[in-house]
C-alpha cells in the first residue's frame, strides 16, 4: 500500500500555479468548496513513486501571509493549523522568473514557519529572451532550500520537482532571517510567554484577523498577549515586510542578472494596443463579435447531431421496449429531458474555451483594467470587474471572487448585480429559443443569431451597470477604494492548460445541471402522465366524441393534449397562465419558468419532456417548439414571444443556488430577497413592454 502525503502548492496570482497544479497532476484533479465556505478548493493526486503519491492542494493566490482577504485567509488558516486534514508535509512556493523579487517575500515569511519548502521558478523558458540568468547554487544556500526551475510550457523541470517531493524529509527546515530582530524586547516577551510555540506562528496568530479553527488555544492563548496596539502592530508588520526585503535584495544582488540590453519586450507595444481609450474597447468588441460567431458557426453541426440523435433514441426506445409506464417515463421524460441538455455541449464547451483562452494569455487582466474606466463611474471599482467577467461561466463562483473587494459597499453593489450577466446557464435557453425566431442571414459577415446573442450578453452587461449605479445612489455606506491589477506577461495559451480548463468546466456544468435536469424531468413526467378528476381519466372518450371526423393519428394526437392539459402539471400551468399571457407565454411556458428556478437551464429540458409526453412524434425538440400553436392557429415561439422570453431570462434571478450564495456571502436573507424580486420585477416588465410593443 503506497504512502500519500500532503503538498501545498502557494505563490502568488498569475506565478503560474494552475500550470504547475496541472503538470502535476494531469486530469487526477477535482475541485470542491473548502468545509464550511464557498471557495473553491482544487485539488489533486500525484504519482511520485509505486510507493508514495502526493496530494496536491492548489491554495489560491496570496501575496503575503498579511491577509486582506478570505482567499488569503484560507492559505494563513492551513499553514498555522497542523490539525487540518490538509496540513502540508512539504509546501511549494512558485514563483515567476519576471517577479522573482516580489515572489520571494512570501517564500521567506513560509519558510519561517519551518514547514519543508520547495521553491519553484517558473517559466524559465523566458529567461533568455528576457537576459535573466540565476546562480541556483548560491540561492539555494542563501535561501536555504531546494529550486527546481521549472517550464510547464516545455515540460521541463517537473521530474526534478517530483524527485524534491520525495525527498521532502531532506529539506532544510532553518528560517531565511530573523524576522524577530524588527523588535527583540517584544519578541523576547513573546517567546518566554509561548517556549512551546514556533515563534513566527504567535506573530501570524497575533497580528492576523483570521479563524484558526482547531488550533488549540489553551496553548495559545495571545488574546491575552497583545500588549501592541493596531497602529503599532502595524508599524511593526511594515518594518518586518522591510527587513525581508533587505534581505531578498541582498541575496539577489549576487544570485539574479539582469541584462536589460538581451531583453526581447513586445509587451509594452500590446500593452499600449489593448488597453487604448478607443482601440482597446475597440479590439475587445472585435473580440466578442468573434466568439460568437464561432459559437455558432462551429457547434451546429454537432448540435444537429445530437438532437438528431436523442430523438431518434426516444423513438428506439418505445418502438423496442415493451409498451408500458417504464417505457415512457424512459422514451418521455428520462431520455427527453436529458437531451435538453446534452445538446448544448458543443457551444458550452466553445464559450469556456475561449473564455480559458484569452485568461490563459493574460489578455483578461488587460479587459479588467480597461473596465476600470467605466467601472469608477458607476460606483464600482476595477475589482468589480472580476466577478462579472466570472459571472459569464457562472454568477455562483463569481459571486464568491468578491471576497477580494475589501470596501464592502463595492462588494454587495457587486453581488446584487453579477446574476444580471449572461451566465453559460441562460446559454441553452438562449440558443434554443434564437434559432427559432431570429432568421437567418447575415450582416457585414456576421449571423443574425450571432449578433442576437452577443446582443444579450451586452445587454446583461448593461443592466448590472446601470443597477450599480442605481444601488450607488441609495445604498448610504462611506466608501473609498483603490484599484490595483496583476498585469501578467502576453503569453501563448498552453494547450494541456485550456483543455483541462475546458473539460473540467464543462463536466462540472453538465453533470451539475444534470442532476437536476434529470430530477425535474422525471417529476415532470410523472406530474404530467396523471392527473385528477373524470377529465383525465375519460379523455380518449371525450375526444373522440367531439372529433368524429378525424382518422386515428389525429384522434391520438389530440387525446395526447386533452391529458396534458388536465394532469397535475396542466392544472399548474394553467393556474399560471393568466399572469404570463401579457409576456406571450402559454401554460407550457409557464410551466417551464417554474421549474427554471431551480437552475436557468432546466427549461429546456422541461419543455423536452412536456412536448414528448404522450405523443408518438419522432421530431427534434427544435422541430416541436417550431410547430407549437395557439388555439387561434399562431405559432407559439413567434418573434414577438421569443424575444419577450430572451429578455425575461436576461433579466429574472431564475436560479436558487445563486440566491443561497447570495444569503451566505451577505450573512442576510435582506439582500436575496430584494434581488429575487427586484429582478423579476424588472424582468416581467421588460418582457411585457417588448412583447406589446413587437406583437
Amino acid at each position: 500500500m503506497s504512502k500519500q502525503i500532503n503538498v501545498a502548492l502557494i505563490g502568488n496570482p498569475n506565478t503560474g500555479k494552475t500550470s504547475v497544479f496541472n503538470a502535476l497532476t494531469g486530469l487526477n484533479q477535482k475541485v470542491a468548496n473548502y468545509p464550511g465556505i464557498t471557495v473553491d478548493k482544487k485539488e489533486g493526486v500525484c504519482k511520485l513513486s509505486h510507493v508514495l503519491k502526493a496530494h496536491i492542494l492548489d491554495l489560491p493566490g496570496t501575496y503575503s501571509l498579511n491577509a486582506s482577504s478570505l482567499d488569503e485567509n484560507i492559505v494563513i488558516e492551513l499553514l498555522l493549523n497542523k490539525n487540518n486534514k490538509d496540513f502540508p508535509d512539504v509546501a511549494i512556493i512558485v514563483s515567476d522568473v519576471e517577479n522573482f523579487k516580489r515572489n520571494l517575500l512570501l517564500f521567506t515569511q513560509i519558510k519561517d514557519l519551518e514547514i519543508p519548502t520547495i521553491l519553484v521558478i517558473n517559466m524559465a523558458d523566458r529567461m533568455s529572451a528576457k537576459g535573466i540568468s540565476l546562480n541556483i547554487p548560491y540561492l539555494e544556500e542563501a535561501l536555504k532550500t531546494k529550486i527546481a526551475l521549472v517550464s510547464a510550457r516545455k515540460n521541463t523541470g517537473i521530474a526534478y520537482l517530483k524527485t524534491l517531493i520525495s525527498n521532502y524529509r531532506e529539506l532544510s527546515l532553518e528560517p531565511c532571517l530573523n524576522a524577530s530582530s524588527i523588535d527583540p524586547p517584544y519578541f523576547d516577551q513573546l517567546r518566554s510567554a509561548f517556549p512551546n510555540q514556533q515563534l513566527y506562528k504567535l506573530w501570524l496568530v497575533i497580528t492576523q484577523d483570521v479563524n484558526f479553527g482547531k488550533i488549540n488555544r489553551q496553548e495559545m492563548d495571545v488574546a491575552v498577549f497583545k500588549t501592541k496596539s493596531k497602529s503599532d502592530l502595524k508599524r511593526l508588520q511594515q518594518k518586518e515586510t522591510i527587513k525581508r526585503y533587505q534581505f531578498i535584495n541582498n541575496v539577489l544582488k549576487q544570485g539574479q542578472t539582469i541584462d536589460i540590453s538581451k531583453a526581447k519586450d513586445f509587451r509594452a507595444t500590446l500593452d499600449r494596443l489593448t488597453m487604448h481609450k478607443f482601440w482597446g474597447y475597440a479590439i475587445f468588441f472585435v473580440i466578442l463579435l468573434s466568439i460568437f460567431q464561432a459559437i455558432y458557426d462551429w457547434s451546429s453541426t454537432p448540435m444537429d447531431y445530437i438532437d438528431a440523435s436523442f430523438a431518434q433514441l426516444s423513438e428506439w426506445t418505445k418502438a423496442t421496449l415493451p409498451s408500458g409506464v417504464f417505457t415512457d417515463l424512459l422514451a418521455d421524460g428520462i431520455i427527453a429531458g436529458v437531451g435538453g441538455i446534452v445538446i448544448f455541449i458543443p457551444q458550452i464547451a466553445f464559450l469556456f474555451l475561449f473564455i480559458a483562452i484569452l485568461e490563459e494569455s493574460g489578455y483578461m487582466s488587460r479587459v479588467v483594467f480597461l473596465m476600470d474606466r467605466v467601472m469608477r463611474r458607476f460606483g464600482l471599482s476595477g475589482k468589480s470587474v472580476i466577478p462579472l467577467i466570472s459571472g459569464t461561466a457562472c454568477a455562483i463562483p463569481a459571486i464568491m471572487a468578491t471576497r477580494n473587494i475589501e470596501n464592502w459597499k463595492e462588494r454587495l453593489i457587486t453581488i446584487l448585480v453579477t446574476p444580471f450577466i449572461t451566465c453559460s446557464a441562460r446559454l441553452p435557453v438562449y440558443l434554443i429559443i434564437i434559432s427559432l425566431v431570429i432568421p437567418q442571414g447575415r450582416f457585414l459577415g456576421l449571423s443574425y443569431q450571432a449578433l442576437t446573442l452577443m446582443l444579450l450578453y451586452l445587454i446583461g452587461f448593461g443592466m448590472a451597470i446601470l443597477s450599480a449605479a442605481t444601488l450607488n445612489r441609495l445604498l448610504k455606506f462611506r466608501s473609498k477604494s483603490f484599484f490595483v491589477v496583476e498585469m501578467p506577461s502576453f503569453k501563448v495559451p498552453m494547450f494541456k492548460n485550456v483543455a483541462i480548463t475546458v473539460l473540467e468546466k464543462t463536466r462540472t456544468f453538465v453533470f451539475e445541471a444534470g442532476k437536476i435536469i434529470l430530477a425535474i424531468s422525471v417529476l415532470i413526467w410523472v406530474l404530467a402522465s396523471n392527473g385528477p378528476g373524470d377529465s383525465f381519466k375519460n379523455a380518449s372518450s371525450i375526444v373522440q366524441q367531439e372529433n368524429v371526423d378525424l382518422d386515428s393519428d389525429q384522434v391520438d394526437q389530440k387525446i395526447a393534449a386533452y391529458k396534458l392539459e388536465h394532469s397535475y402539471i396542466g392544472l399548474i400551468g394553467k393556474s399560471i397562465e393568466p399572469l404570463i399571457r401579457p409576456l406571450g407565454y402559454d401554460w407550457k411556458i409557464g410551466i417551464g419558468l417554474v421549474t427554471s428556478f431551480a437552475a436557468r437551464e432546466v427549461f429546456v429540458g422541461t419543455l423536452a419532456t412536456i412536448y414528448s409526453v404522450g405523443g408518438n412524434n419522432p421530431d427534434t425538440l427544435k422541430q416541436k417548439m417550431s410547430a407549437e400553436k395557439r388555439a387561434d392557429g399562431s405559432a407559439v415561439f413567434s418573434l414577438a414571444s421569443g424575444i419577450s422570453l430572451l429578455l425575461f431570462y436576461a433579466f429574472a434571478m431564475q436560479c436558487m443556488s445563486t440566491l443561497a450564495v447570495v444569503r451566505r456571502e451577505t450573512n442576510s436573507w435582506k439582500w436575496p430577497i430584494i434581488q429575487l424580486f427586484g429582478m423579476t420585477f424588472i424582468a416581467y416588465v421588460i418582457s411585457l413592454i417588448a412583447f406589446q410593443l413587437i406583437q
